[in-house]
């Protein structure tokens, strides 16, 4: 629970209705839990318009409390004034001369709410409770708001750069088929167009890593839920990666006794399956070996996926999960990604009241573990975990 404070600014030219508002607002607290927060007040003191002016030119309250008749200027003539800045106060008329003209000159100025004169404590309190209500709903819009701003930009910013590399390599190949000026082999050539249509694979795979990130964290993603053999999909998985596997003598192992089955999207599942043997595969050593265990225990479907290959750091580890996040160090340089994969997959570990973790240790190999409710996403969350022999080997 968050706990802040707000000040409040009483305008009266009356020094009882001062101190009648500071001693009813003391010590008194407004509970929100819609924006998790426990709001209490302090409350400073002015006895004019021009006073209350000097007071928030040089420190805004947050509400203000402003009688409509004062010496010299009244209030409305106050909010007239204020309405010319970019403050962010919100402000309740007293009166005890209200009427609709009023009400619709203070409204047309910025007010956002009336209190009659006379009013007791307890009404003080139930207008104070409405404005702050108000007063912090709009903040937490804004914050909001700032941080989806903050967020695109972010997220345009990475794309950028994660798209300049391969197009400027791209490119570049481009140029020297065009002009021919690497020579007259057309080995040379060969392997420029091999490492343009590599490099157009990578930006391929990251769209359709960015359109099923969007699907998914936007809800709009058709699923259709049917059970499915989670280590026939597994197997599937496999053979894809099978080929590239097979040119660098990795070794796949699946460890299931028996069919594991769950209800689930079918698509969802070989999504996450495709990223982690991939994965496993792309970052392996040569003649290095990819185990797969599936196991079904406690309501849980905990499928793990151990490398052999390069491993990380404890830090490194920690970050893995986020967008566009790919780990950058001499051992990973030359292997493409979007940075995409592992938060997908862990966002739609989610989907299912499971999680995706990983422990790994540099020069090592990595050990993926994720976890599946069988009984779908309608269902409460179950804990489940299992460790197979092979799995703790190859995380050895």
């Amino acid at each position: 629970m968050i706990v802040e404070t707000l000040r409040i600014l009483s305008v009266d030219d009356e020094p009882g209705m001062r101190l009648g508002v500071a001693r009813a607002l003391g010590g008194f607290t407004v509970h929100l839990p819609d924006v998790g927060a426990e709001v209490g007040f302090v409350v400073d003191t002015a006895a004019s318009g021009e006073e209350a002016l000097t007071m928030i030119e040089a420190s805004p309250p947050d509400i203000l409390l402003l009688d409509h008749k004062l010496p010299g200027m009244s209030g409305l003539d106050v909010l007239e004034r204020l309405a010319n800045g970019d403050r962010d106060i919100l402000t309740v008329m007293i009166t005890a001369y209200a009427s609709l003209e009023t009400a619709v000159s203070a409204t047309k100025r910025g007010a956002f709410d009336f209190l009659a004169k006379p009013f007791t404590p307890d009404e003080l309190k139930v207008t104070i409770r409405k404005a702050t209500r108000h007063l912090m709903a709009q903040r937490q819009a804004r914050r909001l708001a700032e941080e989806r701003r903050r967020v695109r930009f972010q997220f345009i910013s990475v794309l950028a750069h994660e798209l300049k590399a391969p197009l400027g390599a791209i490119e570049g190949y481009l140029h020297i088929l065009k002009d021919r000026s690497a020579g007259d082999d057309p080995a040379v050539y060969d392997r420029m167009i091999e490492r343009c249509l590599v490099r157009a694979e990578g930006m391929r795979k990251m769209i359709i890593d960015l359109l099923d990130l969007t699907r998914i964290e936007s809800g709009e993603k058709k699923r259709e839920f049917v059970e499915i053999d989670v280590r026939e999909i597994a197997q599937a998985s496999i053979e894809t990666v099978r080929p590239e596997a097979d040119a660098r003598r990795i070794t796949i192992g699946l460890h299931a006794d028996a069919p594991v089955r769950m209800t689930g999207d079918r698509g969802e599942i070989e999504i996450i399956c495709n990223n982690l043997l991939s994965n496993a595969v792309k970052y392996n050593r040569d003649g290095g070996r990819v185990d797969v265990t599936l196991c079904a225990r406690d309501g849980m479907v905990v499928l793990t996926v151990a490398d052999t290959g390069i491993g990380m750091t404890k830090e490194e580890a920690a970050r893995l999960f986020n967008d566009f996040v790919r780990i950058r160090n001499a051992r990973t340089k030359g292997i493409l990604g979007s940075g995409l994969g592992l938060s997908i997959v862990r966002k739609l570990a989610g989907l299912y009241g499971g999680d995706a973790t990983v422990t790994s240790e540099p020069d090592k190999g990595s050990v993926f573990t994720v976890t599946l409710k069988q009984e779908g996403p309608s269902r409460a969350d179950v804990d489940g975990s299992c460790r197979t022999g092979a799995v703790a080997a190859a995380a050895g």
